[in-house]
């Protein structure tokens, strides 16, 4: 047997509140599994597990605000973290749930018979006066959750535990530590991106809508496979230094409907095709925004890419996420005159910035990493 524990989901996070669990005492459970939802100040995160047996016992109940490594429940099953003897659990006591706006009556909701639903999402269906049957579950096994309802509903509804004031003061939290512990250097370099454009061009004329690609796909991937090449930048420093991450899990920034910003990683970013690429990031942004998360994605991105080319700006300089020791930045698409040879064109630009941890690498391997991004932009193909 094992313990199943609180993880860690960022260098800002010291606790979460269990709201519900999605497997029960008795169930099986297999790797990457979803059994359980925790709300911290980014908002409703599933937690998944990472070994296969049967869920034994669980030792929180919801509403628990929980510190991070304790016990959850206990796993029977191989992999295990450890042989244990189930001893008595820790007393958690329920820290209160912030305060929802006041409820209508509860209304009387139809369920289909066999329908699966978690308590929490069978709550709000019924505050919300949504009949069940009506909404397709994203659970396991389709079972319905809070988020399913929230979405069936077209609404903005917020989950106990949410509240975007607090999100706003972890983040504030961890910027200063980035900004005190850390100290960062900035480079800045525009680069012709005529080709990567030319390329998404021609790449989406040939597919159905749902299946084209956007060029900050070719941004995340080339960032990615530079740092192949410069593996100071991918990785973590903390009290015992620097650790190089041996995969590359782009942290990909993405702003929260009604404030706040996360950035969960894409796995394995260098090894994704650009279709798989444009899946993860289309997948993830949906998510995100709508207030959903997943454990892994959030404990382990090892360097972060940061755009607001859609916001129209050139350029931004962003702050490191602690533990990580870089993160990229790009800036909008523009057309611009370009120097070519002995004459000047109008060309699509992009301007892109790197911050990065000066303990770990200097300005002139930070040089090259950007001037890597750019010869791989120059040749989208081979991405």
């Amino acid at each position: 047997m094992g313990l199943f524990k609180m993880p860690s989901l960022g260098a800002d996070m010291e606790a979460g509140t269990l709201v519900e669990w999605l497997k029960h005492p008795g169930d099986p459970v297999a790797r990457g599994d979803i059994i359980a939802v925790v709300e911290t100040e980014k908002g409703a995160i599933e937690i998944e597990i990472f070994e296969t047996g049967r869920l034994e016992q669980v030792l929180v109940q919801p509403g628990a605000k929980v510190p991070v490594g304790s016990p959850l429940a206990i796993v029977d099953g191989e992999g295990s973290e450890s042989a244990v003897t189930p001893t008595p659990a820790p007393t958690f006591v329920p820290a209160p749930l912030a305060a929802l706006s006041p409820a209508p009556p509860l209304a009387v909701v139809k369920s289909a018979p066999g329908l699966r639903a978690s308590p929490a999402a069978r709550k709000l269906a019924a505050e919300l006066g949504i009949d069940l049957a009506t909404v397709e579950g994203s659970g396991p096994e389709g079972a319905v959750l809070c988020q399913d309802v929230a979405l069936r509903a077209e609404t903005p509804v917020r989950r106990a535990g949410v509240d975007l004031d607090q999100m706003r003061r972890a983040i504030a939290a961890a910027m200063a530590r980035s900004k005190r512990d850390i100290p960062h250097y900035y480079l800045s370099h525009s680069l012709d991106a005529g080709g990567a454009h030319r390329f998404v061009e021609s790449y989406n004329a040939e597919r159905a809508p749902e299946d084209r690609i956007l060029i900050g796909v070719l941004l995340t991937k080339a960032v990615a496979i530079a740092l192949r090449d410069f593996p100071e930048f991918n990785g973590f420093y903390d009290a015992a230094g620097f650790r190089s991450a041996p995969a590359i899990h782009v942290g990909l920034a993405i702003a929260i409907r009604g404030g706040g910003l996360a950035a969960p990683a894409i796995h394995d970013t260098d090894r994704l095709s650009l279709a798989d690429l444009m899946a993860h990031m289309r997948d993830l942004t949906i998510r995100v925004r709508r207030g959903g998360f997943r454990s892994s994605e959030l404990s382990d991105p090892t360097v972060t890419v940061s755009s607001l080319g859609e916001r129209g700006v050139e350029a931004l300089f962003p702050v490191i996420y602690p533990p990580q020791v870089a993160i990229i930045g790009f800036g909008a698409l523009l057309p611009r005159p370009w120097a070519t040879g002995e004459t000047v064109e109008v060309r699509p630009v992009i301007t892109a910035s790197l911050a990065a941890d000066h303990r770990v690498s200097d300005g002139h391997r930070g040089a090259l990493l950007l001037r890597r991004i750019e010869a791989l932009l120059s040749q989208p193909e081979l991405l």
